[in-house]
């Protein structure tokens, strides 16, 4: 009698294996086929692929989801990042992030169409990675509220972030209500910069008027009652409307405790955080001269107090997420200092890098160091993206029908870090000097090698624009009124 027939598995484009697989859910020893761009095996003993990569000894992760940076962006202030789309990809790669969400940034006077079209044009040319978009909106007019947002979010563009400080970006609770009304209407999240302005302003009046102008008085300014403040305000905007709301870069003990106030109350309020709220502290702006400018960005870092709430946040759920908020500016007049020396801490520029050391910081103190499990690591740095800002399940796990965006991390290599070894164009790092154990040694994107061999594999244009769906972090639509009318105005909800 002859043999049972067996239909061959197609030929695969890329296998993994003998890799330990850490996915957001359990640790797994099976190898890893890739088809068309996308993850279709996970299983023991899989045929050779095109290309065959025998990872013993090494871990394979979800690429990294880094969904607050910012690129190739102009400020409020007129000063543009370092990075553009090509720099900051590069940049995240190396680091095991193969997805970024940056802003692209409305100012006032800006049309809607116009701000998304020239950012498409930027990225489409350069990102090596794939991107999306959060759209900043600094001027929510009639038009832009009734025509164009609604646009953006049936174009994929279903997340967008509010300011509540920095005089041209600033919107007032009336407006935030306009805004958090009409991205509930057409399915899309609102990210909130929480800082109460007039505070930050009347703190920053008096310093000046007393002669000081050091950058560490950037974080006496930006006290973290004016973030507690805003956060509260920013909840209860949110709570009256019943909608969703996610407080971006979340560094004061008040705020997470108001965060998980609201979360246990069954209010959906999201929270995330960043690796300058873990690994810098305030005093590091107090270094001699204007160094401590290199370590300013808004809302600042806080001291070890604040650092153990931080970590706890993300440990516990209160915090969903762990970004970088890569803010990259130059340590000259093109950047963090406009008036050379003369500069004082209300005219630098806010912000510090850290697309590519995001990842390698917290595996580094948190994974290695013993005080979080890898799922919970992929969870924070990947997965919970991905889930809250429509991007499930494509990107964000290593799970069959994914993206293939994978990073294969060598959990026992040591690495001192150099701004000169880094990808982007700041020219220094606020981390320099710090001694790392684990890095990604090979990243693929859609299956595609991104960085092997410490060099890059792929060419500026190759990434792809993510048209996101609905985010998770919203509720399910449905065809009756707003939350917000049923409860406050029941008879127009009949």
């Amino acid at each position: 009698m002859s043999a049972p027939h067996e239909t061959p598995l197609p030929t695969l484009d890329l296998t993994i294996r003998n890799a330990l697989v850490q996915t957001s859910r359990s640790a797994l020893r099976v190898d890893v086929g890739v088809r068309d761009g996308r993850i279709v095996a996970l299983a023991p003993d899989l045929p050779p692929g095109r290309e065959d990569v025998d990872a013993t000894g090494l871990w394979l992760l979800p690429g990294g989801v880094d969904s607050h940076c910012h690129v190739e962006q102009l400020s409020s202030a007129g000063v543009m990042c370092a990075d553009d789309f090509e720099s900051a990809s590069v940049s995240a790669a190396f680091g095991g992030t193969t997805t970024i969400v940056p802003f692209a940034a409305q100012h006032r006077g800006m049309a809607i169409p116009e701000v998304l079209a020239d950012y498409h044009r930027r990225a489409a040319a350069r990102s090596v990675i794939d991107y999306g978009f959060h759209l900043i909106l600094a001027d929510p007019t009639e038009e832009a509220l009734s025509t164009d947002l609604p646009q953006a979010i049936r174009d994929g563009i279903t997340s967008l972030k509010v300011f509540m400080t920095y005089d041209k970006l600033k919107l007032d609770d009336y407006q935030m209500l306009q805004v958090l009304a009409c991205a509930d209407e057409h399915g899309a999240l609102v990210m909130v910069h929480a800082e109460n302005h007039d505070m930050i302003r009347w703190i920053a009046e008096q310093l000046l008027r007393h002669g000081h102008r050091a950058p560490r008085f950037h974080t006496v300014a930006h006290d973290a009652s004016a973030e507690g403040e805003a956060t509260n305000r920013a909840i209860a905007l949110a709570r009256l409307l019943e909608v969703p709301v996610m407080l971006v870069h979340v560094s004061a003990p008040e705020s997470i405790e108001m965060i998980r106030s609201a979360r246990r109350l069954g209010a959906p309020v999201y929270g995330e955080s960043c690796p300058q709220y873990l690994y810098l502290t305030a005093e590091d702006t107090a270094r001699p001269g204007l160094e401590g400018a290199k370590f300013c960005c808004s809302p600042p870092p806080r001291d070890a107090a604040g650092q153990a709430a931080v970590f706890d946040g993300l440990m516990d759920g209160t915090l969903s997420l762990y970004s970088s908020d890569h803010a990259p500016f130059r340590f000259d007049e093109s950047g963090k200092l406009p008036k050379g020396p003369a500069t004082h801490f209300k005219e630098m520029a806010n912000g510090v890098p850290g697309l590519e050391l995001r990842l390698p910081l917290l595996f580094s103190d948190a994974v290695v160091g013993g005080r979080m499990s890898p799922q919970q690591f992929v969870q924070l740095t990947a997965t919970r993206h991905a889930e809250l800002y429509g991007m499930a399940p494509r990107k964000g796990d290593i799970v069959l029908g994914a993206d293939a965006d994978l990073a294969l991390w060598d959990p026992t290599r040591r690495t001192t870090v150099r701004a000169e070894q880094l990808h982007d164009r700041v020219g220094y790092s606020p981390y320099e000097g710090r001694e790392l154990t684990g890095w990604p040694v090979q990243v693929w994107s859609r299956g595609r090698c991104v960085v092997r061999d410490a060099a890059l594999q792929v060419a500026p244009g190759s990434g792809r624009f993510i048209v996101r769906g609905r985010p998770g972090a919203l509720p399910a639509p449905t065809s009756g009124k707003p939350a917000w009318m049923r409860r406050l105005l029941p008879e127009l909800a009949d």
